[in-house]
């Protein structure tokens, strides 16, 4: 039987072709006049031989129902291309250990850090003896054991989760939410952080090191001057109200289903250099006052300008969150010296439960598709501005913050939208240089992955 592959973008091998067409399997495309010699993304796989009747397809993209999951859900690890065949030559080594070490690498690079934070964290609260704040604050430890998930799986950190709850929920302060938050991700982002970089997940380290220089110096400055001009109420509208519009601009721009993304940010320039840097300053700010966002910040430009692929952006975002939390911590422990009581009592009950939750969150993340990890952006960012206005609605009618929440979100929307539009030209540009996007990548791994165990696979599926 004849099969046929479907198109509006090539013929399967970059070949482009106007308008959309069917071509049977091997034929010649009539735009580019080259053998169609692999199937183009998402369409229906080849049958495995000629005359072979047995249907393929399924509810998602020709595939199965399990084959959907295992594409969204457990799509695997990105690793550097040095670290995946390291790993790869490893499991075939000699020597016991390393050939042990390279094929538990996930569990072990998740129970370490576990083991090392609880042994250190249970061994400094017991001898304070303060039980009993379990029995009086034990709504955020059951809180956090979703927040830590978040905290490690998403790029929005526990802050997302820790913030909202005690300033609409429990009705706690924003400064002590702030410090709340910076605490729960001190510790629980910390401990995904060393999973990260023990299971050689990907990161995108200019992001990291150029967000998180200015958000030092962001973070610092807006302890001493946004943080003491707002008033609790613009705190938590304003964090609510600005990703929410980042939420929706991400949604546009994910409904381009293949859009091209990539692993790091190439051709690295100055101005490339200072746009991260002072994203970081911005984010820094946000973190003064609500106790995230230099994630997110750090987030929106890799997705939306840079194009790089939510699977390494995520895992940036926690490595970065984490290391900035910390120095917020110190900051308002050791040189401000506010840090309140009840403040430190919340890190006690939550602190247990996110140093789990964070690093189970960051190894699962690695597995999942990006577009499942930019939903759950969409659906945190939804909730929180949802619950915002229902909480504190009789508050703002009538009051000029009403109209400035809604202009916040109308003016965010325009900005990130820029940032898409921009992102457009760094398409263009990469693909004047050549550069290859994320399935082309994968597919020359894939190969020469292949090619180490005599394997020869022209017809790859990326």
């Amino acid at each position: 039987m004849l099969f046929y592959t479907y198109t509006s973008v090539g013929c399967g091998v970059g070949h482009p072709v106007v308008g959309r067409s069917v071509m049977r399997h091997g034929e010649v495309s009539h735009a580019c006049r080259q053998p169609c010699t692999r199937r183009s993304r998402g369409t229906l796989a080849p049958p495995k031989a000629m005359g072979d009747t047995t249907k393929t397809g399924g509810p998602c993209c020709g595939r199965s129902v399990g084959g959907c999951l295992k594409k969204y859900f457990w799509e695997g690890q990105k690793l550097s291309k040095a670290d995946t065949l390291k790993f790869e030559a490893a499991k075939q080594h000699d020597q016991w250990h390393k050939s042990f070490i390279a094929r538990y690498r996930r569990p072990i690079g998740f129970l370490l850090p576990v083991a090392f934070v609880q042994f250190i964290f249970w061994s400094a609260f017991s001898s304070y003896g303060r039980w009993y704040i379990f029995q009086e604050k034990y709504v955020m430890t059951l809180t956090m054991v979703f927040g830590g998930l978040i905290a490690g799986m998403t790029s929005e950190g526990g802050g997302a989760v820790a913030f909202p709850v005690l300033t609409l929920a429990l009705h706690a302060k924003p400064s002590v939410a702030r410090d709340v938050s910076l605490m729960v991700q001190a510790c629980g982002m910390s401990t995904a952080t060393m999973a990260i970089m023990l299971q050689k997940i990907q990161v995108e380290w200019h992001s990291i090191v150029l967000c998180f220089s200015g958000g030092a110096i962001g973070a610092i400055s807006g302890f001493y001057t946004v943080d003491i001009w707002l008033s609790p109420i613009q705190k938590k509208m304003g964090f609510v109200t600005i990703w929410f519009s980042f939420a929706f601009a991400l949604f546009l721009l994910n409904r381009y289903h293949k859009r091209k993304t990539y692993y790091k940010i190439h051709n690295f320039k100055v101005w490339k250099a200072v746009a991260l840097f002072f994203t970081g300053i911005v984010g820094g700010i946000f973190t003064s006052f609500a106790g995230g966002g230099l994630d997110i910040c750090s987030f929106s430009m890799l997705t939306l300008l840079f194009r790089v692929t939510e699977k390494i952006a995520t895992p940036t975002s926690v490595v970065l969150m984490a290391t900035n939390s910390c120095l917020c911590f110190y900051w308002r422990t050791m040189v401000q010296q506010t840090m309140s009581r009840e403040a430190l009592d919340y890190i006690g009950v939550t602190g247990p439960v996110v140093t789990i939750m964070a690093p189970i969150g960051a190894t699962l993340g690695s597995h999942f598709h990006r577009l499942v990890l930019a939903s759950f952006v969409y659906v945190l960012d939804t909730v929180a501005l949802v619950s915002a206005y229902i909480i504190l609605g009789p508050k703002l009618v009538g009051t000029p913050l009403l109209y400035i929440s809604v202009g916040i979100i109308v003016f965010g929307f325009c900005f990130f939208y820029f940032l898409t539009v921009m992102g457009a030209r760094t398409i263009t540009e990469y693909e004047e240089l050549g550069i290859p996007d994320t399935y082309e990548e994968k597919a020359t791994l894939q190969q020469e992955k292949d090619a180490r165990k005599g394997i020869d696979n022209p017809a790859l599926d990326v």
